[in-house]
This record gives C-alpha cells, sequence and structure tokens, in this order.
C-alpha cells in the first residue's frame, strides 16, 4: 500500500514531468461539483488531471431539478480501454475517485486502479467515500455504500470520508476525538489486512469540540493531527466543497508536502474559497478566487493530538 509522501510524485518532480492524476466522478455543465470542481485545482497546482465523468448532468442537485445520464460500466470500461491503449493509464501516479453514480462503476475503478498498480507500485488511490451528509443522509443509490465499505476501503491509499460518512463506514457514531481516531485506526491497513494509510475526516463534530469552529481530523496508523477553522454560516452551503477538497490535498501530496500539511493546506484553501463565497451562492467562486487555490490568504495549522 502506497505511504502517503508517494515516491513516484517525488520522481515526477525530479525529472520535470507532470504527475498525471486520473480522476472518476461525477460532472455537470454548469457548477463546481465532481470533475467540475477538481480539475482546475489539480492544473493549478501543477498536475495533470486525465478526467472520466461517471455522470454528465445539466447541474447539480442544489439548482433542483436537473437533466443528463448517468453512465454505464461500461461506458467507463471502454474509456479507459482507450487510455490504456495510449499508455496513458500506466503512467498515471494516482487515482482519484468521488460520486459513482453506480456501484458498477466503483468495480470497474478498482479494476483500473489494480492495473495501474501492477504497472506503478506506489500508486496513490484517494477514495473520496461520497454517501451523504447530516441533515441530507444517504443520497447514493441502493448498494454503493456497501460497496465502498467492503470493495474501495481495502485498495484504497486514503479516504476523505465526512463525519455522516465516517460513521456509515465504521457501522457506529462516534462522539469525541480519541473515539474517532481509534475508530479510524481500525480502518487502516496493517500486515495483516489491507487498507488505507490515512483517514482524513471533515466536518467533525464531536462533544469534546467547541461548536464555533469546523474541524478535520488527520489519523494514521502511528499519528493524528486536527486542523480547526473559524465555523462559517453559509445558507445554503455552496455544493463540492468535499470534491474541491480531495483535489487540492492530492495536488498537495503530488507536490511533496507530507499529509498533514497537505491536508492542512487544502482546508486552508477550502476555508478561503467557502469565505468568498456571495451570499445565496450554490457554488464556490473557483474562477474570480483562484489565488486561493495555491496560495490560500489565511493557513491554518495541523496540529499533533
Amino acid at each position: 500500500m502506497a505511504r502517503p509522501n508517494m515516491p513516484n510524485a517525488e520522481q515526477a518532480a525530479k525529472t520535470g514531468s507532470t504527475p498525471l492524476v486520473l480522476s472518476i466522478q461525477s460532472h455537470v455543465a454548469y457548477g463546481h461539483v465532481g470533475n467540475a470542481a477538481a480539475v482546475l485545482p489539480l492544473q493549478l497546482l501543477g498536475v495533470q488531471p486525465v478526467a472520466i465523468h461517471t455522470v454528465q448532468f445539466s447541474n447539480h442537485t442544489g439548482y433542483g431539478e436537473f437533466k443528463g445520464q448517468v453512465f454505464s460500466a461500461d461506458h467507463i470500461r471502454d474509456v479507459l480501454d482507450g487510455l490504456r491503449a495510449r499508455g496513458v493509464l500506466e503512467n498515471c501516479c494516482a487515482v482519484l475517485s468521488g460520486y459513482l453514480g453506480d456501484a458498477a462503476i466503483g468495480e470497474v475503478i478498482l479494476s483500473a486502479v489494480r492495473d495501474i498498480r501492477a504497472q506503478q507500485p506506489n500508486l496513490i488511490y484517494l477514495c473520496d467515500p461520497v454517501m451523504g451528509d447530516v441533515g441530507r443522509g444517504v443520497f447514493v443509490r441502493p448498494g454503493i455504500p456497501e460497496f465502498l465499505r467492503n470493495q474501495a476501503l481495502p485498495e484504497a491509499s486514503l479516504i476523505t470520508p465526512n463525519h455522516y460518512e465516517f460513521e456509515l463506514l465504521c457501522g457506529h457514531a462516534v462522539t469525541s476525538v480519541p473515539q474517532t481516531i481509534e475508530t479510524a485506526r481500525t480502518l487502516l491497513g496493517s500486515k495483516q489486512r489491507r487498507g488505507p494509510t490515512t483517514v482524513v475526516i471533515t466536518s467533525l463534530r464531536t462533544e469534546d469540540l467547541p461548536d464555533d469552529r469546523l474541524h478535520t481530523l488527520v489519523v494514521t496508523n502511528s499519528q493524528a493531527w486536527i486542523i480547526a477553522t473559524p465555523l462559517i454560516q453559509c445558507d445554503p452551503l455552496p455544493n463540492g466543497m468535499g470534491d474541491v477538497l480531495s483535489a487540492i490535498l492530492l495536488g498537495r501530496l503530488l507536490t511533496g508536502h507530507p499529509v498533514q500539511e497537505a491536508t492542512a493546506l487544502a482546508v486552508s484553501s477550502l476555508y478561503a474559497l467557502v469565505a468568498r463565497t456571495a451570499p445565496g451562492q450554490r457554488d464556490l467562486p473557483l474562477i474570480t478566487e483562484r489565488v486561493q487555490l495555491t496560495e490560500p490568504q489565511e493557513q491554518f495549522h495541523a496540529i499533533s493530538v
């Protein structure tokens, strides 16, 4: 299983080549979610995304009614086969997955992860286990939570669930930071079983954390860090925040930052974007505030816990 500070990314930096990331997630023509949220941050951080869309919708659900299609697993497989024939897949140093649309698509993604890992043993697979959130509940198709828990988790290098999704993965509620750390370590890989090296839990709200702060917890087998930012009251919350955070986190890892620093930088960028989102807006201002993706104005730090 790949470490969070990945040798193949370091090799790309030394040779001057651009790291390639296979990003397989949803896409909308209007708005910033899925690949429509992840591509720009990766590009600005010096990473080349190879984007495959699991769905193609007119807009995200934050705008209400939408049109479009969930693509079939065969469609995703065909696109992957075309990339494989061009020698693109074997040169990817990371895979990023988010909203799946269908569990069968997830199986195709995992097959690609295994194929690439056979050529790139240090491949990073960042799995954002998109399933639901507080207030909305589970909003993905039946079978996806089980797929993520039982099949994707063992293949991932790191996962980035929100608090709600983390509890779905582990099967019970968490009410304190120590309990969350202990529970997260039950999901990590070891000599006995496969699994991620790192769990990053976003929007963590436990009884021992202040209500006026938003917390992100980073957990490995030997260490844990927490990053706190002021809580910004937004109604509605912008869509795609998790997609942007995961993309920035992966981009920072691929440009040489250790996982706790990469996460802190991603949190800092997301905080800056949310703080600059106009009242009532459904999307983060990725274009007008793009400097915040690479140089967040206010930086928050990872504190060891």
